[in-house]
């Protein structure tokens, strides 16, 4: 596995673990939470990466963590 196919890896992980998490409330309050989560504890360069995966496709992403995308919030490019 590349380094860069590593992050990747982790981030999805990452995003997918909390999505689950959220899955178990109702929908909206699930979105909201999910974007709230990362927007208080993912640092700006965590939230380029997954946004530069969302903005490829989302391949490996749940549904809520694209709903939420919307919501969270996008690093000014570096």
């Amino acid at each position: 596995m590349s380094h860069d196919a590593s992050w990747q890896t982790k981030l999805i992980t990452m995003a997918n673990q909390i999505a689950r998490f959220m899955e178990s409330k109702p929908h909206a309050e699930g979105v909201a939470g999910l974007a709230n989560h990362i927007n208080d504890f993912w640092e700006p360069r965590m939230r380029r990466q997954l946004f530069e995966l969302i903005d490829a496709g989302g391949a490996g992403l749940r549904p809520l963590v694209l709903d939420a995308a919307g919501l969270i919030r996008r690093p000014v490019a570096a």
